[in-house]
């Protein structure tokens, strides 16, 4: 009876300990999926771009749509309206003060100084001005911030003068978008960190060309790059930088990084 009853207690404990340690693992696993389920809904934020000619495009987000650089108010017309415009430069392909004008809606623009500077009223008294290092938060979940853009290589210095033009690194639920804006292949680009996906220009005389684009690419690690800004002169004709030649040259030394190749020039 004795070892009965011994026998009996034994099964009672085990059979409890069975049941605490399958609650455990319930939990436990409850608390892996939704660690998990979380981890993928962040790193599932992303963006839309819809290109429109050469460095103009639409850049669309969850909670807010972008027109950077709109130098030609009718092929935006196509699109709702904007809730921010981003200007990168003085330049004609990249600043136009009566496209801005003709476009729809109100929105407000972030450029630089020197785009300020060049500004009817009107343009003015929606813009905010940010220099190369400032930071500004649009929303609980969207920040940008204005990144240097210049040439660095001689003969080429006058083009883009440091402190002039913005790039912009735009945060959205820390998914992070670098717009280069006209620029060579600088220390501040290469030093950037966690980028998920690249606007990348390349042309020359007036940024840089392919090979360049391919050496920041490799060093700064963005998860996906996109060519864009990739018509230049040469001896006086048009070209297009080689991006196909671009992709494969990134691709063969880090697969890991993403290049999508979208038709910037079918207007």
């Amino acid at each position: 009876m004795k070892s009965l009853l011994s026998t009996v207690l034994v099964s009672f404990v085990l059979l409890s300990c069975n049941n605490n340690t399958s609650t455990k693992k319930s939990s436990t696993n409850e608390v892996e999926k939704t660690s998990v389920e979380v981890i993928q809904e962040k790193n599932t934020s992303s963006v839309d771009i819809k290109p429109v000619s050469h460095a103009s495009f639409v850049l669309k987000s969850t909670e807010h749509q972008f027109f950077v650089d709109p130098v030609n108010a009718e092929a935006f017309a196509q699109f709702s309206n904007p809730d921010y415009i981003l200007i990168t430069d003085i330049h004609g392909d990249h600043f136009n003060p009566k496209s801005l004008e003709n476009l729809k809606g109100n929105a407000n623009i972030i450029a630089p100084q020197a785009v300020y500077d060049l500004m009817p009223a009107d343009l003015k008294t929606r813009t905010k001005v940010l220099t190369n290092g400032d930071t500004l938060s649009l929303s609980s979940s969207t920040q940008i911030e204005a990144i240097p853009m210049y040439n660095t290589t001689k003969g080429r210095l006058d083009k883009h003068p440091k402190g002039r033009g913005n790039g912009y690194v735009l945060s959205v639920n820390d998914y992070k978008i670098y717009i280069s804006g006209d620029t060579e292949d600088i220390k501040e680009m290469r030093a950037l960190k966690n980028i998920d996906l690249a606007l990348i220009c390349m042309n020359l005389p007036y940024t840089m060309d392919l090979n360049q684009a391919a050496d920041a690419v490799l060093e700064f690690k963005p998860k996906k790059v996109m060519p864009y800004h990739y018509r230049g002169r040469k001896k006086g004709e048009t070209y297009y930088e080689d991006v196909e030649e671009f992709k494969s040259i990134v691709t063969k030394k880090d697969n890991s990084i993403e290049v999508e190749l979208l038709d910037w020039y079918a207007i």
